[in-house]
């Protein structure tokens, strides 16, 4: 996921994209502590597009104020 596309969505569609995403790593943290999990890799990307989305975010917030 690209910065780019997320600064096309609102303020409530990002924090809806950030809970989704943070339900996916909940449930990939579960899998490790299984055994289950496939690609651990995902973990490190997951993790990212959750602070992408928290930049963009801030980045609307301050914007609006500035404004």
């Amino acid at each position: 996921m690209k910065a780019s596309e997320l600064r096309d969505k609102t303020v409530e569609e990002l924090r809806d994209k950030e809970t989704d995403l943070r339900k996916e790593l909940f449930n990939l943290r579960f899998q490790t502590a299984t055994g289950e999990l496939e690609n651990p890799r995902r973990i490190r990307v997951v993790r990212k597009d959750i602070a992408r989305v928290l930049t963009v975010i801030t980045e609307k917030e301050t914007e609006g104020k500035n404004a």
